[in-house]
């Protein structure tokens, strides 16, 4: 009855998990309706584990559920509805009208205080495992909301330095030490954030391909698995923080309308982030205070500058540290295109919690690997109509 029988009008989206419809109760409250496809194995493990999880986390930055129905085969999900899309969206779509600095700094500063939430005050902590920018919701005043608990991970205890798991996530997000091996931590998350920071100050999506300027012909002749934001962006990290010139790496289209020494922080925030040693990076928690401008940018660095120090770099800058990244990303970009040992994957489409535009027009130019190494998953669709 509140999706008017889950009618095609009320359709929000869909996905490899089943599709998504916008409904209104009997009191007036709308929600997302998340429902799953029968009979798939990796969605009833991605709804156990969003049940599990989601049901008792309450936080202002995340998606609440509002309840869970089984019924034979069927399998619900209800959220709170999100009406604003996605970051995503709104960042890359096409013909979207440009993100001011201000609002993108606002989305950084929510999204953070969500994620710190799930890993500092949550017992057992959570790993969200998928975080990007088309699972970070929006509101009409632009608040964000971390979505799309289907494949986190509860980490029992602290004693253990880090958990191994399957890969799973979205290409272009991982952090390296978890796309070569399996091994997860909440770093691994941080990482993932500190991408998301990166397409905040450039405008470019994870896998973009390197250009000069935003309005040049996109080389197809080159493989989406030669294109990194985080390899792109970690020389220009390092030399803007040492002269203060940001042309190269700003998003053009703010046409310089930012403060100066707000960027100057959201890039050592996000260079601090992305280090390639797991155990550098820093806490949710201190990402946060530093945002809030609670702590210097020497705390959060432990006074060395970025690229300056070749076991505490934020790119690994030693030649040894930058060797084995690559070799991390290689091996992982042999098994998810496909080995003899692990079997295939295929791309498939940036899907969120619900919130792509169903013309493609969000993502378009963009080829997103989720996987789970050794399986091969079925291509999503984009969504319409906001989370």
């Amino acid at each position: 009855m509140a999706t008017d029988g889950f009618s095609d009008a009320n359709l929000l989206g869909q996905g490899g998990f089943g599709y998504v419809h916008k409904g209104v109760l009997p009191n007036g409250k709308e929600v997302a309706v998340k429902q799953l496809k029968a009979g798939s194995g990796q969605g009833e493990r991605e709804f156990q584990a969003e049940v599990e999880i989601i049901s008792r986390v309450h936080h202002r930055h995340l998606v609440s559920l509002v309840g869970y129905c089984i019924a034979g085969s069927q399998r619900m999900l209800v959220y709170d509805f999100v009406p604003n899309n996605t970051l995503e969206f709104h960042l890359h779509g096409k013909g979207r009208p440009t993100m001011d600095w201000p609002t993108r700094l606002k989305i950084a500063l929510g999204s953070a205080k969500g994620l710190a939430y799930l890993h500092e005050d949550c017992l057992p902590k959570i790993i969200h495992r998928d975080i990007k920018a088309a699972n970070i919701l929006l509101d009409f005043k632009f608040e964000a909301k971390v979505a799309d608990f289907g494949l986190a991970k509860n980490i029992a205890s602290d004693v253990h330095t880090h958990v191994s798991t399957r890969v799973m996530g979205t290409f272009g997000y991982l952090a390296p030490e978890y796309a070569s091996s399996g091994k997860l931590t909440d770093k691994s998350d941080v990482f993932s954030f500190g991408v998301v920071l990166l397409e905040l100050i450039t405008g470019r999506r994870p896998l973009d391909p390197p250009r000069s300027r935003l309005d040049e012909p996109v080389d197809t002749t080159q493989s989406d698995m030669d294109y990194s934001l985080v390899d792109w962006a970690r020389p220009l990290l390092t030399r803007a923080l040492e002269d203060g010139n940001f042309d190269t790496l700003v998003d053009p289209r703010l046409q310089k309308d930012y403060n100066h020494d707000e960027m100057a922080r959201m890039l050592a925030f996000a260079a601090a982030c992305v280090r390639h040693s797991a155990r550098r990076r820093p806490r949710m928690s201190q990402v946060v205070r530093a945002l809030e401008k609670e702590v210097s940018l020497s705390d959060l660095n432990e006074g060395i500058r970025p690229g300056h120090s070749t076991v505490y770099s934020s790119f690994g800058s030693s030649d040894s540290d930058t060797s084995q990244y690559n070799e991390d990303m290689e091996k992982f970009g042999e098994t998810a295109l496909g080995s003899r040992e692990y079997g295939s994957s295929q791309y498939i489409g940036p899907t969120g919690e619900y919130g792509l535009n169903p013309s493609g027009s969000s993502s378009e130019g963009q080829q997103t690997r989720e996987m789970e190494i050794g399986k091969t998953k079925k291509n999503s669709q984009g969504f319409s109509g906001g989370s």
